[in-house]
């Protein structure tokens, strides 16, 4: 990379490349971060600037960056068989054996795997399995698919459909038909005041009303994940995911985990399902199935489900990178080195108690409403006053300006809306967990300066 400048790959990247949910404009006035290289819990800048990597990429480099055993699996996959599709009546060792692996570490009775290369296509595959499932069971008009505001659930035209996001709803005329959306279980942001375990069965119920509105026979699935991430990291009342299962277990609606960011070990468990004490119909997986070193997802589905699918003969639906088989072996790698480190009982027994533990105690600072958190994800909703737990005004945008703080204190934090939200590599050590309370601390601190001094001024 010595060739190339800071300044100068800003420059190329302005010129040609048109980035993720970005405001283009404002970007290019900035200019990009360059990040050069990553080992364990950090990242490295092109100016060598340290940062700790509280996101774990996007939610998903769970072992941490520089894992030898991954790049190995990758390499001598390359050298064997880059590259073949499952098409035509044809598999490869890698997709076979990832398939039996993850049949053996997914709840209940999901022993059957439909590989994908991402998140957005596992939910995209969900809506066209769920609807030509009931089609096979003789009930065609059963295509109508429940969601939740707020949700996520990718960003191709049927994940964002699934997702409740309004500013994605609003650009390409979206949601697609027979997708609808009930409220999130959301406590600190709309149950204020009401008991928490009566919010959860509120929001849960809203599942059956909705049901009903529409009539039972028209309605395929309900989608959720465990924990939303992208929306705030929203932990749901213990009510919530039990009544949501006897719903659908009422109405015979299949029920779908989006477990795309909360599987392989986030929340101290394999998968999240377990930790709510659920049973899907169908889970999607991707992220952390491979640590994010090469794109791989795939959709787990129940006997009952995979049974109606195999006896219908063709299910005309797939991609070219279904089960890649360098993406397989990679994940293979990285299964192999969460079980032999026993990564997830650490998250449930070790880290992810002290994690929590020790983000709580920023629950004292003056612009900190509440802090929540489960395994190794967590979030703070910042406040303008503790008391009253009043929000700031929108335009004072409190959580981008906490975000900025973070970085320049060597923290990457997410931002959503005025929620900082946290999900750190799995193998972050209790030292780094302490550097990162620290950094949190820090970039409170700056903020609540900058957002007084701002006041000051407008008041002045």
């Amino acid at each position: 990379m010595a060739e190339f400048s800071r300044e100068s790959l800003q420059q190329l990247d302005a010129a040609h490349h048109l980035h993720p949910f970005t405001d283009s404009g404002a970007l290019h006035q900035k200019g990009a971060r360059v990040i050069e290289r990553g080992e364990g819990a950090y990242l490295w800048d092109l100016d060598g600037h340290r940062l700790l990597d509280g996101m774990a990429g996007l939610w998903c480099v769970n072992l941490g960056y520089g894992r030898q055993e991954l790049i190995a699996a990758a390499n001598a996959q390359l050298q064997q068989l880059p590259y073949y599709n499952l098409f035509f009546q044809t598999t490869h060792p890698p997709a076979a054996k990832l398939a039996a692996t993850l049949a053996e570490i997914l709840p209940g009775d999901l022993k059957h795997l439909f590989f994908t290369g991402s998140g957005s296509e596992c939910n995209d595959t969900v809506v066209r399995m769920v609807r030509h499932f009931w089609a096979e069971q003789g009930r065609p008009e059963r295509t109508v698919i429940i969601s939740r505001h707020n949700a996520y659930h990718g960003s191709t035209l049927a994940g964002a459909s699934l997702g409740g996001m309004k500013p994605m709803h609003r650009q390409g005329g979206l949601p697609l038909p027979d997708i609808v959306h009930i409220d999130q279980p959301y406590h600190f942001g709309e149950g204020q005041g009401v008991d928490p375990h009566a919010f959860g069965l509120e929001r849960a119920q809203q599942l059956e009303q909705k049901i009903l509105e529409l009539g039972p026979e028209r309605v395929a699935a309900f989608i959720g994940e465990p924990v939303q991430g992208a929306g705030g990291v929203i932990i749901p009342p213990d009510s919530y995911w039990p009544e949501i299962q006897r719903i659908c277990k009422k109405y015979d609606i299949l029920l779908v985990a989006d477990e795309v960011i909360c599987g392989f070990g986030r929340t101290g468990h394999w998968f999240a399902s377990e930790h709510f004490g659920i049973v899907p119909d169908l889970l999607c997986m991707a992220k952390g199935i491979t640590s994010g070193y090469i794109p791989l997802g795939a959709v787990a589905v129940s006997g009952r489900v995979a049974n109606t699918l195999i006896a219908g003969g063709e299910f005309f639906h797939g991609f070219t990178y279904s089960g890649h088989p360098v993406a397989c072996a990679v994940a293979q790698a990285n299964i192999a080195v969460m079980q032999k480190e026993h990564i997830v009982e650490r998250v449930h027994e070790d880290i992810g108690p002290y994690l929590q533990q020790r983000w709580a105690s920023l629950g004292d600072h003056p612009l900190v409403g509440e802090t929540r958190g489960l395994g190794l994800v967590a979030a703070l909703e910042l406040v303008a006053d503790k008391t009253s737990l009043t929000r700031f005004p929108e335009e004072a945008g409190a959580g981008l300006v906490c975000r900025e703080h973070s970085l320049d204190s060597g923290l990457i934090m997410r931002a959503v809306g005025d929620t900082m939200i946290i999900s750190p590599p799995l193998i972050i050590t209790r030292e780094q967990v302490d550097e990162l309370i620290e950094k949190a601390r820090c970039a409170l601190d700056l903020t609540l300066t900058t957002l007084s001094n701002r006041q000051g001024k407008h008041h002045g």
